[in-house]
């Protein structure tokens, strides 16, 4: 997006935990300022520094340590990148619980200290279920030794879960125990072309009941996102011309029965829902092409233009009226495109809008309207993304004054002198 520039004149880059360790410690002695860095993906300036903070690389802490067959359950330091530890696991007949745009060059720590979503989510939940453990180095030094490969540990509180979605405001992930699924032997891809957002609620709804242990993904986009990914990219619609997209995709160990369950809920859809238009994929190849054009319209949008992108949790019924609120919010202003599209399955929109170049004015226009509206309706401001710079100052739209209360507490426990990742979060 290009927003978030800082003026750090070092970074970092650890091999070992004893490492991390030694330089944590030092700059908490001497009050330095740190920001931790992943692939450095984000979308909302969390692993970029503000100012002069030093910058602690993970990048070279890249091994994985260890993976059970018997349990699915993988070690791996933070720095692995996650298509990188996926083709790891595919040699073992198993894959990462967790699929991203930017899965080429993000790390499984980074994904893990943003509690990253994706487009796998509905299956496999969210890495607050699938992290079985964390290796964490604290501000003091200190580490935490909690790489367990348990399924269950009912010993007190839960603490790595206060490091996941975190975004290294606490501590430094160096090492995760990750449970792993195994490589579905079966997977279907199907496309709809709808009238409304309406008959995309329909569908999902009818997709958890009907499909069920199969349904891997339910994902939405609008004739907006669909049409400019065909020009951007110079490809053809595969259907005809619709209000919304819904792609479907199951996962299974059976193609019979995949495809007897896949083929009956298809039938239930066309009686029940105003389908324009549909498609299966037959081949890999016909899967890739589907699922390119609902993967690449953040690529097509940022490419295209100067991009405000926003990340919300909605209640699914009310998820696309942001789109539709904020296109008569801009209507006086002739330059902006608004684009909806997302994760229709687990509640999740990305709206984006597409400028010729970025504008406060624009920016004054949508903020706090876009953050107001999501409040409105008991959302989250921030459903995948982080909170990072771009939101610090908006998270009382989802958080009560008590929780935020809460979470300084935590941050002071942790962090006393403040060291880690300022500026962001809270």
């Amino acid at each position: 997006m290009g927003r978030y520039q800082g003026d750090s004149t070092c970074v970092l880059f650890p091999t070992t935990v004893d490492q991390v360790q030694q330089l944590l410690k030092y700059c908490n002695d001497k009050r330095i300022a740190v920001c931790p860095q992943g692939g450095n993906t984000g979308l909302v300036g969390g692993s970029v520094p503000v100012y002069d903070e030093i910058i602690i690389s993970m990048e070279k802490m890249n091994s994985i340590r260890k993976f059970d067959e018997a349990s699915g359950v993988v070690i791996s330091d933070a720095g692995v990148v996650l298509q990188d530890l996926d083709q790891y696991l595919s040699d073992y007949g198993y894959t990462v619980p967790i699929d991203l745009g930017a899965k080429g060059s993000c790390q499984i720590g980074g994904n893990v200290a943003t509690n990253a979503g994706g487009l796998r989510l509905l299956r496999y939940g969210s890495l607050h279920g699938t992290v079985l453990g964390l290796e964490v180095v604290l501000p003091d030094g200190r580490v935490i030794n909690g790489l367990k490969t348990l399924r269950k540990d009912n010993t007190g509180y839960d603490l790595k879960q206060l490091f996941i979605g975190s975004e290294g405001s606490l501590g430094i992930i160096t090492g995760v125990s990750l449970l792993c699924p195994p490589v579905p032997k079966s997977i279907k891809v199907a496309l709809f072309g709808l009238s409304s957002f309406k008959d995309a609620v329909l569908i999902q709804q009818k997709a958890k009941l009907q499909l069920q242990e199969i349904l891997s993904a339910c994902e939405f986009f609008d004739n907006s996102s669909m049409k400019l990914v065909c020009e951007h990219f110079n490809v053809k619609e595969p259907i005809e011309d619709s209000s919304i997209y819904v792609l479907i995709e199951t996962r299974g160990s059976n193609d019979d029965h995949d495809t007897s369950k896949l083929n009956s809920f298809l039938e239930n859809m066309y009686e029940e829902c105003d389908i324009i238009d549909g498609t299966v994929a037959e081949s890999g190849s016909q899967m890739k092409a589907i699922w390119f054009l609902r993967e690449s319209i953040a690529s097509a949008i940022s490419e295209s233009g100067a991009t405000y992108k926003y990340d919300f949790s909605l209640p699914t019924p009310e998820m696309y009226s942001i789109v539709d609120a904020v296109r008569k919010e801009l209507s006086n202003y002739p330059d902006p495109n608004v684009y909806g599209y997302g994760h229709i399955g687990d509640g999740n929109i990305h709206l984006n809008i597409m400028a010729k170049e970025y504008s406060e004015d624009l920016q004054n226009k949508l903020e706090p309207f876009v953050y107001e509206y999501t409040s409105n309706f008991n959302g989250s401001i921030s459903a995948e993304h982080g909170i990072g710079q771009m939101k610090a100052d908006h998270i009382h739209y989802s958080k009560s004054e008590i929780e935020l209360e809460i979470m300084k507490n935590i941050k002071q426990i942790f962090d006393r002198n403040g060291i880690m990742n300022p500026y962001k979060v809270i």
